[in-house]
């Protein structure tokens, strides 16, 4: 499947967001095995990207809408990479197709309490009742059949969103100090590294693209406490969100130590605190 032209960025822009993306899907499971799921473009009278999932459960293969996203790109692919970030499933970029995005009314609840509203809807309010739907309720013609199919397929998002919510475990994380505050003496223990390529230095010297990549670093202090750190690289690389060799590469369970940074920026994020750091001056037990 051809990667679809995205609106409002420019083709080097675009030519990232799909290595970063080819990136993320690496190692996932092949899409006719567990599905996959979609990031649909924009179109008339729909500002939003959007994301469904095409699932190989029902007898007639499905793609089911999930929720609308932001009209940004960026924004929609991070909402959704995270949201999805440990499922074996993978991410795609596709135009809206009106024939195989109809739901026909097969989704539609037509029972119950919550009789007249798709399955969808409930994914979001009541998990609990979209599983007994899934597998308690008993079909008695065909075409309650798919609706079972597609409601399993549904119960199978809810999955995936519970796999990350119980690997990545809500703290009862602080920030540390104030904004503008400047802190001193830290050591801190490396929980996360994510690779990130920087739009503002990244070029094309000649015909050789030139990457300038940063590691975002999440880190925790003694008391469990929750930071962010962002270390760009002095030294290209010719491939997209990978360290040029003469670059050190931070890894899970290193420990750093940090002389002092400035609070930059707090926030919380899925019930947990954290503290961005900024002009971050290594202690020279790093060096």
């Amino acid at each position: 499947m051809a990667n679809p032209r995205l609106p409002g960025i420019s083709e080097n822009e675009e030519a990232l967001l799909y290595a970063k993306l080819n990136e993320y899907n690496r190692g996932r499971a092949p899409f006719k095995e567990a599905g996959v799921y979609l990031v649909v473009l924009p179109r008339p009278g729909k500002p939003n990207y959007s994301l469904w999932l095409y699932s190989p459960l029902p007898e007639k293969q499905s793609i089911l809408y999930i929720h609308d996203l932001s009209p940004d790109i960026n924004e929609s692919l991070r909402i959704a990479s995270t949201m999805f970030y440990y499922s074996r499933r993978c991410l795609i970029l596709m135009d809206y197709n009106e024939k195989r995005m109809q739901s026909n009314g097969d989704d539609l609840i037509f029972f119950g309490k919550y009789r007249g509203h798709f399955l969808h809807e409930i994914l979001k309010i009541d998990p609990a009742y979209l599983s007994w739907v899934a597998y308690k309720f008993i079909p008695k013609i065909p075409k309650q059949e798919r609706f079972v199919k597609i409601a399993q397929a549904y119960h199978s998002i809810h999955l995936d969103i519970m796999i990350r919510k119980s690997r990545e475990k809500r703290s009862s994380s602080r920030y540390l100090g104030e904004l503008g505050e400047k802190l001193t003496d830290l050591k801190l223990k490396v929980t996360r590294v994510r690779l990130e390529d920087d739009p503002y230095k990244t070029r094309v010297n000649g015909t050789t693209p030139q990457f300038f990549v940063k590691q975002i670093l999440t880190l925790t202090n003694a008391s469990g406490n929750l930071v962010i750190i962002s270390i760009p690289s002095k030294n290209p690389s010719a491939v997209s969100c990978t360290l040029s060799g003469i670059e050190h590469e931070y890894r899970l369970g290193d420990i750093i130590y940090i002389a002092s940074a400035k609070v930059s920026r707090q926030y919380e994020s899925y019930g947990s605190k954290y503290t961005r750091l900024s002009h971050v001056k290594f202690a020279s037990l790093n060096v």
